[in-house]
C-alpha cells in the first residue's frame, strides 16, 4: 500500500468552503479511482490555513497514472484548487512499521 500525503494551503478566511469541497471532491471523485484504499484529512490548528491530506492506493501507478492522468483528475482539481494559496507538496510512501 502507498501513503499520498499532500501539504495543502490556502487562502485565508476560507476553511468552512474548502472543509466542504475536499470532502466532496474526494467522496465523489477520488474514492472511485483505480486502487483507491481510503483516505484521513487533517487540519492545523497553529496555521488554520494547512491541510494535511492523506489517501492510501494500493499502488504508486494508481495514484501518479491511473489518477492523475484521468479527467478525474482535473473534476478533483476544479473542486479544491480554486481554494489552494499555492500548489501542494505531494510525496509518497511505503509503510515502515506501525502500531497495533
Amino acid at each position: 500500500m502507498i501513503l499520498e500525503l499532500a501539504d495543502i494551503r490556502i487562502q485565508p478566511g476560507k476553511q468552512p468552503e474548502f472543509d466542504a469541497a475536499i470532502v466532496r471532491g474526494i467522496e465523489q471523485v477520488i474514492s472511485k479511482a483505480k486502487g483507491f484504499c481510503g483516505y484521513k484529512i487533517n487540519k492545523g490548528i497553529e496555521s488554520p490555513e494547512r491541510y494535511i491530506l492523506m489517501i492510501f492506493w494500493e499502488t504508486l501507478e494508481n495514484h501518479t497514472m491511473d489518477f492523475r492522468e484521468s479527467p478525474a483528475f482535473q473534476q478533483w482539481r476544479g473542486i479544491v484548487g480554486p481554494y489552494f494559496s499555492a500548489p501542494p507538496a505531494v510525496e509518497h510512501f511505503t509503510l515502515l512499521a506501525k502500531s497495533e
